[in-house]
């Protein structure tokens, strides 16, 4: 089906969209404030702006933060828990951590209330066997008291259902004839994996994001098809791949993250494109900054991550470091003097004070503004005509200037300072603090305000250069377009080398391999290929922590033959020798869990649509003067989507365009590239 792929990226701030036209490769973007507590508003409004047909998109794919923000703000549905006789706490006791590791207490509340996790008579023995058939007339009576408490969904947490989930299937099946909805979440469903409280975990908030999610994912949905749209609506995941919608509704717990994941997905895409393949993100929207980091063109996914603390999500995720230091970050001054920033946002409302619509406290939007580096008169997303400079300069003079002794100029500088102390921070975090040097990677900034901060990064972390995306403020929009569908699926295993049944685990893998590729084909999209990819999680025995193994398996035909006991143990050697430099020596080899990733791989455009046409320009539009260090440039201001490729400039510059601002510093040089990227690197380099 051809047409227009829209690509739909709803962040705190702002929402993003961004349109593909299959038939030619021509690109068009929009930016609008996202609307709020109902972000559905936003989303059809971007679309509009670009699109007047509904009917000629062929393809929807959308990054949400609604599940993020529903477990931030603990605003998902009221749930209950039917659990096994004594695990009623198991949510509450976690691993016995703290939310500061040298703290004597902590406290924890688990999103489903105490009143609310039952208990009823059953158990499953680690080996599988059934002990207990589990009592039906207790879980019906749980399932009725549940519904007379208020939850509008629930989650079956069972003891080692993982290994023989007959008493779950048996309770799910019982709790589905009289719940009133779709809400109900199986452990064995949701993550059929060793360790009950990261099982538990995930399906408890898995049900607890169902009716926000669900609804949310509905009313798109279904607006869509009233405006005529009748192609694919599919959603970004955590790992960077999409789901389609219905997938979505069932496991809403798999769209954690989905917006920053897109970025991600987009930055590597593009930084391949253009001859980069070890690249850290920035991600600075209104309300944080996300961080990733991408080797050897691979992003690093995580088995598992915290939303918040006590919140454990499993399920594979793109390794993304947060922090709240983006463009609506409230700058303020504590009880000690000391200047901070974030994590309180001013999000899209009130917004910056410089917006206009009743914030007085000041922003890191506000001190760009002050010191000429936002154009006060063409603010992006279109719905104010003009930013007040004036009322941005009493704010930062108020709440940081006077409390610390500076005038104005002063203290918005001060802010920046600190504002890009702490983005270095995050992306020191997850480069030399594991192990990767920044020198050998270049810096991809993106969203609306990461390009202003390009130069301060190449400084304080030691980065060569940086590569600045055609559209950077629409990148993660981009990334949905960009993003291919993957399904993930894991199974715990739990067997030595020596004693694995080679038949049983290349059942299990045929399993994957057949529910994956169902869903590939349910989906109404087309694919260039399917991938299938298999991995071990293994360890010696009296080991906690294991090592990820990739496994060769041939899948011919939709068939599997696994590999033999000797193959994986020689993969484990490889990847243990790898990851801790030596083997143990008479160590017993264990398997833990089989990992499955099935990937449809979507058709990508050339990014060299993106670029420049001849007839542009490379002369300045205009010149303003910006406030750099101690002192005003008068700086010239260049219409970036104009730039040639080729088109060299040095700093001080200012390369504007609707979805944000790049900033070329002093000491810097820009070079537009053959895919209308910018790259940025110090004057000296480039002598």
């Amino acid at each position: 089906m051809s047409g227009q792929m829209i690509g739909v990226d709803v962040g705190g701030t702002f929402t993003d969209v961004f349109v593909l036209n299959e038939a030619d490769g021509t690109a068009a973007v929009a930016k609008v404030p996202t609307t709020r507590p109902d972000q559905s508003g936003g989303f059809l409004d971007g679309i509009s702006k670009q699109v007047d047909d509904l009917s000629t998109i062929s393809v929807v794919v959308h990054g949400t933060t609604a599940g993020t923000n529903a477990l931030l703000e603990r605003k998902g549905a009221p749930t209950g828990v039917i659990c096994t006789e004594g695990l009623r706490d198991v949510l509450e006791m976690r691993r016995r951590d703290r939310p500061r590791t040298w703290g004597l207490r902590g406290d924890f509340e688990p999103v489903v209330d105490r009143r609310n996790r039952l208990e009823v008579p059953e158990r499953t023995l680690a080996d599988g066997t059934i002990r207990t058939p589990v009592d039906l007339d207790a879980v019906r009576a749980a399932a009725q008291q549940l519904q007379t408490q208020g939850c509008e969904a629930v989650a079956i947490l069972f003891a080692n259902s993982y290994a023989n989930p007959d008493n779950e299937k048996a309770a799910v099946a019982a709790v589905r004839e009289i719940w009133p909805n779709a809400h109900v979440s199986a452990s064995s469903e949701i993550l059929p994996e060793i360790r009950e409280f990261e099982r538990f975990s995930t399906t408890a908030l898995n049900a607890y994001l169902q009716p926000e999610v669900s609804g949310y994912l509905g009313r798109l949905e279904q607006a869509l098809k009233t405006g005529g749209f009748d192609g694919e609506f599919m959603i970004v995941q955590s790992n960077g791949g999409v789901m389609a919608v219905d997938t979505a509704c069932r496991l809403p717990v798999r769209t954690a993250l989905s917006g920053p994941a897109a970025g991600v997905i987009a930055a590597g895409y593009i930084a391949s494109s253009a001859g980069f393949n070890n690249v850290i993100t920035g991600d600075m929207g209104g309300t944080s900054f996300d961080v990733s980091l991408i080797s050897d063109g691979q992003s690093m996914l995580s088995p598992q991550t915290s939303i918040d603390f006590g919140m454990v999500v499993r399920t594979p995720m793109i390794e993304i470091t947060t922090i709240g230091a983006g463009g609506g970050s409230i700058a303020w001054v504590d009880k000690g003097g000391l200047l901070n920033i974030g994590p309180e946002s001013a999000g899209s409302n009130p917004g910056p004070v410089a917006y206009g619509l009743g914030n007085d406290r000041p922003t890191v939007t506000d001190a760009n503004v002050v010191l000429g580096r936002i154009d006060p008169e063409s603010p992006i997303g279109g719905k104010l005509d003009r930013l007040d400079v004036e009322a941005a300069a009493n704010a930062i003079d108020i709440h940081v200037g006077k409390p610390l002794g500076l005038d104005t100029l002063q203290a918005a500088e001060a802010i920046m300072r600190v504002a890009n102390s702490r983005m270095a921070g995050a992306i020191r975090l997850v480069s030399i603090e594991r192990g990767f040097d920044p020198k050998n990677f270049a810096f991809m900034p993106f969203g609306g305000g990461g390009a202003l901060h390009t130069g301060a990064m190449l400084a304080e972390v030691g980065i060569a250069k940086a590569i600045v995306p055609r559209y950077p403020g629409v990148t993660s929009a981009m990334g949905c377009v960009i993003a291919d569908m993957r399904q993930d699926f894991v199974q715990t295993i739990n067997s030595l080398v020596d004693a694995l049944d080679e038949n049983a685990l290349a059942d299990h893998m045929q399993t994957h391999v057949d529910s994956g590729m169902a869903l590939l084909d349910a989906a109404r999209t087309t694919f260039e290929a399917r991938d299938i990819s298999f991995e071990l999680d293994m360890a010696y025995i009296g080991q906690t922590h294991t090592v990820s193994v990739p496994i060769a398996v041939t899948v011919r035909d939709g068939q599997v033959t696994a590999s033999s006991k000797a193959d994986i143990e020689a993969a484990f050697d490889a990847a243990y020798k790898s990851a801790f430099g030596r083997l143990l020596n008479n160590g017993v080899r264990r398997i833990l869990n089989l990992r499955t990733a099935v990937t449809g791989k979507r058709p990508k455009f050339d990014l060299k649509t993106l670029a420049p046409s001849a007839g542009g320009t490379a002369e300045p539009k205009s010149s303003r003067k910006v406030h750099f260090g101690d002192s005003w440039y008068e700086t010239a201001v260049y219409d970036r989507l104009s730039l040639l490729a080729g088109t060299v400039i040095n700093g001080p510059a200012i390369l504007v365009q609707p979805d944000t601002t790049v900033l070329v510093e002093p000491n810097l040089q820009a070079r537009v590239d053959a895919f209308g990227n910018t790259i940025l690197e110090p004057l000296e380099s480039t002598s």
